[in-house]
């Protein structure tokens, strides 16, 4: 009985010595990922309330890799806010220009000249998105939106007709408090970017491409003595608007321009749009 009592006392000595802790040996820490956020508790630390969270072996730090940019980036409700006009090389004594727009031309010749300042463009990308191709220095990017261009004619006696269609002259605007043609097209741009700052959300660049967009609005808006008309037709405008588009990246502001491939026009006239302006974005 006595040696069996001696047995166990020295197993629980054996088995009490292997269960301790040899201080000497650095346990590893338990870690808890979320998201870009790590949160590292050391072994053998005991929370107090009274200490901070550095001396009870808690830390939270972020993962390196948080802050490499994505391969592909998406970025939602895009709008610019710029000025809409085009070069006119309409030769007015044409017999073309003279069917289409002969009343207008025998009224005046510089009809067609628009209110600078009061023409407008306002585009509303659905979304853009970027596509890593080089380092994120060269990128790919599309998106898909809606361009809306105003046209302020400075003469308000202009007047757009519909079957046939065709441009003619009406006194009776003479008094008009606005007269402007607007065509809003569904487009499509893809170019390639360049970005000289890929590790900065508001950084450097510019990037250039093409875009192809689709005329699925066109109307003339007439405004005289508090009463609004609007007449509803493509008035001859091609449905296809192809062009050259670009932007620049300077940090906070960002500056975009088109530029068309060919005339807006299916007959009579030669004008080629353009637009310039402002863009509100996230990058």
């Amino acid at each position: 009985m006595k040696r069996i009592f001696t047995l166990c006392v020295t197993l629980c000595t054996l088995m009490t010595g292997f269960a301790q802790t040899d201080s000497t040996v650095k346990q590893a820490p338990d870690t808890i990922k979320i998201g870009g956020m790590v949160i590292i508790r050391e072994k053998g630390s005991q929370p107090d309330k009274e200490e901070n969270k550095e001396r009870r072996g808690l830390r939270i730090t972020t993962r390196k890799n948080s802050d490499k940019p994505s391969n592909i980036s998406t970025n939602w409700w895009i709008i610019d806010l710029g000025f809409s006009n085009y070069v006119d090389n309409t030769d007015p004594s044409s017999a073309a220009a003279q069917s289409f727009a002969g009343d207008a031309y025998d009224g005046n010749s510089e009809w067609a000249k628009l209110r600078a300042g009061k023409s407008r463009n306002v585009n509303l990308w659905f979304f853009q998105q970027r596509i890593n191709l080089v380092k994120h220095a060269v990128n790919l990017k599309y998106g898909l939106g809606l361009e809306l261009n105003n046209y302020f004619f400075e003469d308000t006696r202009v007047k757009f007709e519909k079957n046939p269609s065709r441009i003619a002259w009406d006194t009776g605007l003479e008094d008009a408090k606005k007269n402007k043609l607007a065509a809003d097209y569904l487009t499509v741009p893809m170019m390639i970017n360049f970005n000289f700052t890929p590790k900065r959300q508001k950084g450097f660049g510019f990037s250039a491409g093409v875009s192809a967009g689709y005329l699925y609005s066109a109307r003339q808006k007439t405004k005289m003595d508090g009463d609004i008309d609007k007449t509803r037709s493509d008035f001859g405008l091609e449905r296809w608007k192809l062009s050259y588009v670009g932007e620049l990246l300077l940090g906070p502001v960002k500056l975009y321009g088109s530029y068309a491939f060919k005339n807006m026009w299916e007959k009579g006239l030669d004008m080629t749009p353009y637009t310039v302006g402002f863009r509100i974005s996230s990058w």
